[in-house]
């Protein structure tokens, strides 16, 4: 039996790991049985965004001195998922997901339950295309059997953090007589997350193979994943996957649901991510609910066709603030609104994740 905790702990700064280390000081959590880091960091972001490495240096050192290993060797043994950009209301905050094996328990209701993976590194040439859709998708089933999760029915949310190109990359590629998905470093990055999307669905049986192709990635939006949450990084060339879901074998206090937001403004998609995860909800959250609440994760875009319920909507030409950063106000504003709380997960960029112009939500919450 597996059991499996969650902790939403906010963060000061980047490198803000004291949430972490009192939590280990008071015994509520063993440093041992942490397998996941995922946290909102307050960069900006796009390709140049180093708060997300900073933040997961922070914490591997931390862990290093904890356990008594090599920095590198908590980089392998936890899954770090930083994701840039809290605009608006978000506040910044890490989720530290915890597991260990129970002797004691037998089957039963099925309560949640998470597995990581890793990848191996891409090359450059790699990003955005099948190579790293079915890299991704031999993963991600891997997460799912280590997570002891029985049907693909009980995946709720797999959260991916994909690699993006740089200048540097692109030339490296060049050199070797590569072609690379784009030499647009900032569209890269809809590439890499586009892909690894597209692995989250073949592995989820919700795209068949035959459907795949380079050309079809950040071109066709039936092809999507409906509990795909992916983001890219300058900091990493391989990806690093968290994949939560119900499983008969947990013997954990929480309940994970998902929903999936039609568009950025879609406050019923999140209403219905709340009662699949077990709360009660109408309008808000009451002050009942949200105690039982523990995170919110969603997915955050512009809608690619420049409408938003029939609405222009002008986040695409805005040359000053880029699009996905609004994205990330608006859906922050509105999942925050909705749970009374702005210490909640939301990730722009959703190509191939969801419906275009809406991404998946996934509520975690105390049973």
């Amino acid at each position: 039996m597996i059991s499996v905790q969650v902790f939403r702990i906010p963060m000061a700064a980047p490198d803000d790991v004291s949430g972490l280390e009192a939590l280990l000081a008071d015994g509520r959590l063993a440093a041992e049985d942490i397998v996941a880091v995922l946290a909102k960091t307050e960069g900006n972001g796009c390709v140049n965004d180093f708060t997300r490495g900073y933040s997961a240096l922070a914490y591997q050192v931390m862990l290093s001195a904890e356990l008594g290993i090599s920095r590198e060797e908590v980089a392998r043994r936890i899954a770090f998922v930083m994701s840039g950009g809290t605009e608006g209301v978000l506040s910044p905050h890490a989720t530290v997901f915890a597991r260990n094996q129970q002797p004691d328990g037998k089957p039963g209701v099925k309560r949640l339950s998470i597995g990581v993976a890793h990848t191996r590194d891409f090359a450059p040439e790699e990003l955005g295309r099948m190579a790293q859709v079915r890299e991704v998708a031999r993963a991600v089933k891997a997460a799912i059997a280590e997570a002891e999760i029985v049907s693909t029915a009980d995946v709720h949310f797999v959260q991916i953090k994909c690699p993006l190109l740089t200048a540097e990359r692109v030339g490296e590629a060049q050199r070797r007589g590569q072609t690379v998905a784009t030499m647009d470093t900032y569209e890269s990055m809809g590439y890499s997350r586009g892909a690894s999307a597209l692995g989250v669905a073949l592995a989820q049986g919700e795209v068949a193979e035959t459907a795949l192709s380079d050309g079809v990635v950040c071109k066709d939006w039936d092809l999507h994943s409906q509990v795909a949450s992916t983001s890219a990084g300058v900091e990493i060339m391989n990806c690093e996957i968290i994949v939560m879901g119900n499983a008969p074998t947990s013997l954990s206090p929480f309940l994970i649901g998902h929903g999936v937001m039609a568009d950025a403004i879609d406050g019923d998609g999140v209403r219905e991510a709340l009662r699949r995860a077990g709360l009660s909800v109408n309008g808000v959250l009451d002050e009942a609910q949200r105690a039982r609440l523990v995170n919110v994760f969603a997915k955050a875009e512009a809608a690619p066709g420049g409408y938003v319920r029939r609405r222009r909507h002008t986040m695409l030409d805005d040359s000053d603030i880029n699009n996905t950063r609004q994205a990330r106000a608006v859906v922050g504003a509105v999942v925050a609104s909705i749970v009374g709380d702005p210490m909640v997960y939301v990730s722009g960029g959703a190509e191939h994740q969801g419906l275009a112009g809406g991404g998946p939500v996934a509520v975690i919450a105390r049973v």
